[in-house]
Formats: structure tokens, sequence, C-alpha cells
């Protein structure tokens, strides 16, 4: 276990991202979501990461659901504020936002105090608990003015309320993230997409003020939403068509696996681990089989000499660790 910042918060080095229980693209059915997250604590997974954006509050029911029986004290959760959920008789599915539910609500942009408040307190109505040990203020990337000045101090009351654990901020980038780190005092920043195999981005500025602060990193995304976990000319990189310069690199990147006895997917976990600021890797599932072959992933040994290869052929930068 390892320990968020300075709250004592305790995470598991690979977390669970419920994204996909919440029927991320496609739907998953109770009995397969409550079986991923089964799987996952099977594995030893003790660290649950949610959100009111996935699925419309369906990822956050389903994942406290599955958590009922479980000692409250033996797993952390995180959940994010900055979406509020607001009821709508509009019909129709939710696919334009990349979940397959019923658009039974809208999500409204809210980082006010009032809002980060109200949208707590939705979560913790769905997932049947009393508090929290992680918020994140969600995507502020466009909501800068109101996160700083009014969304973070509101998490700084609930922790020192004890509403919540460690607070923090989750995005799909680095810079903001580290004016986060070096501004205020948040315990963790979730880094998603900016630091893996391809994108090294949050290894130039995030995680160097991160370890000197000592705030605590998860990183999210380390398979760049497809394109690391099988690269093929369909493969998707950050939700898109992955570009056929990226495509070639990844393909590359395989080729140097398959020649060290590994798969990529173990090398794009291993890459996201390797670095001293990260506390965690989150990893998103939505099936057992999905669960157990993220950890067995995450449990190989990537050799040093595939490391010493991908810098030798540029594929990593030099500094990157081996």
């Amino acid at each position: 276990m390892r320990t968020l910042g300075r709250s004592g918060v305790e995470v598991t080095a690979l977390a669970f991202g419920a994204a996909g229980i919440g029927n991320l693209y496609t739907e998953v059915s109770e009995e397969q979501a409550h079986a991923a997250v089964e799987a996952a604590w099977q594995e030893g997974v003790r660290y649950f990461d949610t959100a009111p954006h996935y699925g419309l509050g369906l990822s956050e029911r389903r994942l406290g659901a599955a958590l009922r029986h479980r000692p409250r004290r033996e797993y952390t959760i995180s959940t994010k504020v900055g979406r509020r959920l607001e009821p709508t008789d509009a019909g129709g599915d939710d696919l334009a936002n990349g979940f397959a539910v019923a658009a039974t609500h809208r999500r409204v942009w809210d980082f006010s105090a009032d809002g980060v408040r109200r949208t707590l307190e939705a979560s913790l109505e769905r997932l049947g608990l009393d508090r929290v040990d992680v918020v994140y203020l969600h995507d502020p990337d466009d909501h800068a003015e109101q996160a700083f000045g009014e969304g973070y101090p509101a998490l700084e009351e609930l922790r020192s309320e004890g509403v919540v654990g460690a607070i923090g901020a989750g995005m799909n980038q680095a810079e903001m993230l580290t004016r986060f780190v070096r501004d205020t005092d948040v315990d963790v920043v979730l880094c998603a997409g900016r630091y893996t195999l391809l994108d090294q981005r949050a290894g130039a500025g995030l995680l160097p003020a991160a370890a000197e602060r000592g705030v605590s990193v998860v990183v999210g995304g380390a398979f760049n939403s497809g394109l690391l976990a099988d690269p093929r000319p369909t493969a998707t990189y950050d939700y898109a068509e992955a570009p056929a310069e990226l495509l070639a690199r990844a393909l590359r990147m395989r080729e140097a696996a398959d020649r060290h006895g590994i798969t990529l997917r173990a090398a794009a976990l291993a890459f996201c681990a390797g670095h001293p600021a990260v506390a965690s890797v989150l990893a998103g599932a939505r099936s057992a089989a999905e669960v157990h072959d993220c950890a067995d992933q995450f449990a190989t040994d990537v050799p040093a000499a595939f490391w010493q290869e991908l810098r030798d052929t540029g594929l990593l930068p030099p500094q990157e660790p081996s």
C-alpha cells in the first residue's frame, strides 16, 4: 500500500477504473460489472476510482453495490466533482458523451463551492457511503478561475471536516495539474494519458514538481485509450483515430516487446508505475477477464534490456527509467 501525499489515505499500486462498468461505449450487465469488481478484489486491488460523469451515476451505483459487503476500512474509493447531474426528460441515450445509458440526466459544469458539495452529496448517496477517501476536481480545463477560486477551497473545507480524506484534481493534461501541485495544498493529482510510452509530457514538469512537493500522482490512460493495448489500424489514441505516425511507433514498440518475451500492455503499465512520484496506476476494466489480464500484465517483470532497446532506437527519450 502507498499513501497519497500527507493525507494518510492508502492506495494499491494497481487501481480499478470504473468508467467501463458505467457502460463506457457499450452496455455492461449488472452481473458482468459485479464480477469485474470482485475480480479486482481477488487480485488484491483496493483502490477504486469512479465519477458521476461515468454513465450518469451508473458507475458509482454499481461500484457502491459491489463493495457494500466489504469492510469499509479495507478499500479506498475516489470520485469526482465538477459535473453536476440534473434530471431531464429529454429522452434518448447518452452515447454522444460516450456512455450507453438512457439520458435521464444532463451534466452541468459546476465548480462552485455549493456545486461541489451538492455533487459530492449525490455521489455519496449513489455509493451508499457517508464519506469518500479521495475527491478530484474533474476536468476543470475551461473552468480554471472557478476551480481554483471556489471548487478547491470547498474541497479543503470538506477535508478539514473529515468528509473526504484526500483532495486533488484529475485531468487529461499536465500543465494545469502542475499549477495545482505548486499553488495549492492538494494531496494527489490524477493525470490521464500524459505519462505513457507514447506521451511523456507529465515527466517534464508535473512529476518532478509532485516529487518535490510531496504530492502523489495517480496515472491513468496507460494505453492511451487503446493504441498501446492493441496497436492496429483501427486502434484509438486519446479516444480518436490513431495518427499513422503514432501507430507506427506503437507497432515498433510491440515488436521490441515480442523480442523480449513480454507484451506491450505489460510494458505500458510498467512504464507508468516506474516513476517515484507515481503512487498508483489506474486501469479501466469492464469484465473479470479484463481485470485478471491487467493484473497479470502489471505483475510482469519487464527486462532492463527492453527499456534500453527503446532508448537506443529513439522510441523513448534517454532519461526515461529502465
